[in-house]
This record gives C-alpha cells, sequence and structure tokens, in this order.
C-alpha cells in the first residue's frame, strides 16, 4: 500500500506539474483561465471578453523540435480539421519563426497562408526548450461562448508543413470549448467513428472493384479455354462479379455516409469516378437479364459491349482505389499492399495467356493434321 501511494503522490506531482495553471509566461504575461489539452502534450491559455468578443489565446505544444509545425485552429461551422480557421507556426531553418493565419479547406491542406474568416491580431510564435507557442488575438463574429477547436502538430521539410500521422492522438486532437467556464470536451468518439467508417468505405471498395472484379475477369478470359473448365468458369464468373457487385454497393453507401457527415468536404474526382463506376456496374449486371443465346446473331455485339464495360469498370475502379488511398493517406504499407496484389493478379494473367496461347495453337496444329490426314485418305 506505500509503494501504490508513493506512485500515486508521483502521479499527481508530475501532474500538477504540467498543469497549465502552474505555467508562467515570459514578461509575467497572465491569462484569465486555461485547459490542459488531453492529447499532443498541448495546453490552451486564453483571457476572454464577452462584450467586444475578443479572445487572446497563448497555444502551446510541449515536447515538440524544430523540425516540426504546431497549429491550433477554431472551426466556426462544424467540428473536426476541414473548415477550421487555423494559426500555424513553425521555426525556419535560419532559426528566425513564422507565424500565420490558414484556411483549412480539405484534408489533403498544405496550411497555404491566407486570411481567415474573422480578424487576428498580434500573431506571434516563440520556440525554447522544445517548447512552441503561438499567441494571438481573435476578434470571434459569433454570439457563443462554446467554440470548436482543433490543435494539431506535424513534421517539415525544406521550411514547408508536410502532412501530419493520420492515426492515435492526431486524430483525436478537437473538441469543443467553453470560454466563460473553462470546460473543454473531445470529440475523439465521433473522428475514432468517422475514421473506422473511412477504413471500412477503403477496404469494401478495394476488395470489390479492386481484387474480386479483375479476378472475375481473368476467370472468364482465360479459364473459359479450358475444356473441363466448362461450365464452372461461367459460374465462377458470375459469383466473383456478382459478390464484387455487393461488396461494391455497401462501399458506394458508406462512401455516400461520409459525404453526408462532412458537409463541405468535396473530393471532386474521387467521387465522380466513383459514381463512373457504379454506374457502369449496375448497368454490366442488369444486362445479364437480356444476354442472347450463344447462337443468336445479336450475342457476338452483346459481347463487345460486355468485355468494353468490363474493362471500363476495371480501370476507372483501379485509378479510383489510388485516388482514394491519396485521399486517406493510410500507412505506406497499405498502398504498396494493393500494388503488390495487382503484380500477382498481372502475373497470373501472363501466365495464363501464354498457357492459353499455346492452347490454341496446339488446337490448331491438331486440326491442320486432321485435315491433312482427311486429304491423303481421299486422294
Amino acid at each position: 500500500m506505500v509503494i501504490v501511494g508513493v506512485l500515486f503522490a508521483l502521479f499527481m506531482s508530475s501532474t500538477s506539474a504540467q498543469s497549465c495553471f502552474k505555467y508562467k509566461f515570459a514578461g509575467n504575461k497572465v491569462f484569465s483561465t486555461c485547459s490542459d489539452l488531453p492529447y499532443l502534450n498541448s495546453y490552451l491559455h486564453w483571457t476572454y471578453s464577452p462584450s467586444s468578443q475578443s479572445l487572446e489565446i497563448a497555444f502551446r505544444c510541449m515536447g515538440t523540435s524544430s523540425s516540426r509545425w504546431v497549429s491550433w485552429a477554431i472551426n466556426p461551422t462544424s467540428q473536426g480539421m476541414v473548415g477550421s480557421q487555423a494559426l500555424v507556426a513553425f521555426q525556419k531553418s535560419d532559426g528566425t519563426m513564422r507565424a500565420y493565419t490558414s484556411p483549412i479547406k480539405g484534408y489533403q491542406t498544405r496550411l497555404q497562408e491566407g486570411d481567415l474568416s474573422f480578424p487576428v491580431s498580434d500573431l506571434s510564435a516563440i520556440y525554447s526548450n522544445n517548447e512552441m507557442i503561438i499567441f494571438a488575438t481573435l476578434k470571434l463574429q459569433n454570439s457563443s461562448s462554446t467554440l470548436n477547436q482543433v490543435w494539431q502538430e506535424g513534421p517539415l521539410s525544406n521550411d514547408s508543413p508536410r502532412m501530419h500521422p493520420t492515426t492515435g492522438p492526431n486524430v483525436q486532437s478537437m473538441g469543443t470549448l467553453n470560454l466563460l467556464s473553462g470546460e473543454s470536451k473531445t470529440t475523439a468518439g465521433a473522428s475514432s467513428s468517422k475514421l473506422k467508417s473511412k477504413n471500412i468505405h477503403g477496404v469494401l471498395n478495394a476488395v470489390s472493384w479492386g481484387i474480386l472484379m479483375p479476378l472475375g475477369a481473368i476467370i472468364a478470359r482465360y479459364v473459359k479455354e479450358f475444356p473441363l473448365a466448362d461450365p464452372a468458369w461461367f459460374y465462377l464468373h458470375v459469383t466473383c462479379q456478382l459478390s464484387a457487385f455487393i461488396l461494391g454497393v455497401a462501399g458506394f453507401g458508406t462512401g455516400l455516409h461520409l459525404g453526408s457527415q462532412s458537409p463541405g468536404v468535396t473530393y471532386a474526382v474521387h467521387r465522380g469516378l466513383g459514381i463512373a463506376v457504379f454506374t457502369l456496374a449496375l448497368v454490366q449486371v442488369s444486362a445479364l437479364f437480356i444476354r442472347p443465346k450463344k447462337d443468336h446473331k445479336w450475342r457476338s455485339y452483346w459481347n463487345y459491349y460486355h468485355y468494353l464495360v468490363g474493362y471500363g469498370i476495371l480501370g476507372i475502379s483501379i485509378a479510383n482505389i489510388f485516388k482514394g488511398l491519396d485521399i486517406l493517406s493510410p500507412a505506406k504499407i497499405w498502398k504498396r499492399a494493393y500494388i503488390g496484389i495487382l503484380v500477382t493478379l498481372a502475373s497470373l494473367a501472363l501466365l495464363l495467356e501464354v498457357i492459353v496461347w499455346f492452347l490454341k495453337r496446339s488446337k490448331r496444329s491438331a486440326g491442320a493434321d486432321r485435315s491433312s490426314h482427311g486429304t491423303n485418305e481421299t486422294v
């Protein structure tokens, strides 16, 4: 029990030492209240005047280095990163500090400098002892004393901010802040839920359009050339394509759900390609119900249509999967894994192409031999 008590005392001592209320700014600068932010070793100090809606802040990020950037932002329209009005700071390679404003318009932002939706003055930053601090005075333009806040940190390259990690604390560092009571709440649950939805969306579409659909095409093109595989190849082909379509519908649905959860966030190319793939796939599946019989005069035209639309779906869907990977920005291993799967499928197709070519050549040779033999017998 004594050990437990000592550990508890050490924990409380450490917590108290890190509390924002114990912090003293240089020059005897004082703020009326502060909040220990739960992620990224960050703290926010502020003084708020409700009558003038003036908010003076100091955002601190501890344990950082001169090769990283930090940011604190207000989102006037919703919770989350997109739409945030950010204050950004980092130490340049020449040792000077840069502090500027950046409106966040999308997930692929590079934190470009720009005007915010509200006035900002007295913006500055300092870096010392592995701690970076942003100072600013904001002129808020709404009557609510509760605001949505986002804070972040990430790597620098050539004096330019680069993408922050998309897992762990970096996707949990957001919430609401009551400027009067000082109460701070995080939205980690909502953020985690949205991240899970994005992952589900990505997996469903990668497996359906990006793996099962190409595999079904390989079966239709090559396996049917083996006499013993008829008619099993057809059922395998249909099973792969219908499974891909069902999973693709689910993936398309999660995409629509994500879109409804993220007003103002638009990935026009990704969305357009997704709609094109889904529409073509729907037409392709519907066309199965009007497939002519093998000896029908229109069957060859139906086959041309089926091949053209099918290969179109494959090309567009694979391109869109890579587009989605760029948007989601997962660990590099996932992109490499998908490239590995595509290389495997392509290698399989190439191998079967060679085998089928030899089979067809053997059949032609056998047919020519039989024809020559029959001619000799007639003579």
